[in-house]
């Protein structure tokens, strides 16, 4: 049986941290969850979930909260749950946790993100994640779960052991649904087939749900031609994405009813918007690349346009 005494650091307890921090801790794993604003409202309340897989609570009691990771100290996994934009701040909130064997796990959107954490901390102890949920933070403390769950993680510099296999042993042990990535960079653009799309397009039209965005024949037609844009892309990396998983991108989204996609709520609330890790990073490497991507570069223009627009 898998030994869940592991030490664990959920650095931006957001709905993605909450929600799989609070299933490791439920199982019997030490999680530490860094909270800033919703930091009173934990140690009060808990943290709840609401989950298609089963509710549960964790007591106020069961919740180890801390305002900063220096309150923590070094851990055996720190699991980055943020947004790309608060990167700038991977150094200093993530330094104190690192011991001499710490592995870090992003499970951030994008591009860009494995890369800057391992200039930093070292390529051997990253690890990329790539979350395919459907969850949202209903308030402090508090997520609803309402499809799938499934976490892909690769390796950046593969170490050569049973580093991964144990580390997805640890989640699956905590009902995570946790697979490897034999190539992590595919992995990558694969999830980019959906967020480019769906989040981008949603901000585009104005703050709108996933089920508007496919009632309407015009944009589920820029949906599937951007998801072949980034297919492209992905091929002239050496990464084959197949014709049926760009359909099945459609077919498993229609079921999710009026989804909003996070990008979509980060905009209609007037946080900040993932630009550069979604759009910004995966246009550069395309046109890098010579790679004729223009529905990629109208949507990358309209978003730019709409977040100006707003914080105007």
């Amino acid at each position: 049986m898998i030994e869940m005494k592991k030490k664990v650091a959920i650095v931006g307890a957001g709905a993605i941290g909450l929600y799989y921090g609070a299933r490791l801790a439920k199982a019997g794993a030490e999680v530490h969850f860094i909270l800033r604003s919703d930091y009173d409202a934990v140690c009060e309340n808990g943290i709840t979930v609401e989950s298609v897989a089963g509710d549960f609570q964790l007591a106020a009691d069961e919740v180890l909260a801390a305002r900063s990771a220096a309150e923590v100290g070094p851990v055996d996994l720190v699991i980055i749950a943020w947004k790309a934009t608060a990167n700038e701040h991977y150094e200093s909130a993530v330094s104190p946790l690192i011991g001499e064997n710490t592995n870090i796990l992003t499970l951030q959107n994008g591009l860009g993100n494995v890369e800057d954490l391992a200039k930093l901390f070292g390529a051997q102890r990253i690890l990329g994640g790539l979350c395919f949920v459907c969850i949202n933070r209903l308030s402090p403390g508090h997520v609803r779960h309402t499809a799938s769950g499934k976490i892909v993680i690769g390796e950046f510099q593969p170490a050569g052991n049973d580093r991964l296999a144990d580390w997805l042993e640890f989640l699956t042990a905590a009902e995570i649904d946790a697979q490897p990535a034999d190539n992590l960079e595919y992995a990558q653009w694969a999830k980019l087939v959906w967020n480019i799309p769906f989040n981008g397009l949603a901000i585009a039209e104005g703050g709108v749900d996933t089920e508007q965005l496919l009632a309407n024949p015009e944009v589920e037609r820029k949906v599937r031609a951007l998801m072949a844009e980034v297919q492209a892309v992905a091929a002239a990396l050496g990464h084959q994405i197949s014709d049926r998983f760009l359909e099945k991108q459609i077919e498993v989204t229609r079921p999710m009813g009026p989804y909003r996609p996070s990008s979509m709520i980060d905009y209609v609330e007037g946080r900040a918007v993932e630009l550069d890790a979604i759009w910004t990073n995966p246009l550069r490497i395309a046109q890098q690349l010579g790679v004729a991507v223009p529905e990629m570069e109208a949507l990358h223009g309209r978003i730019v346009q709409r977040l100006r627009s707003s914080n105007s």
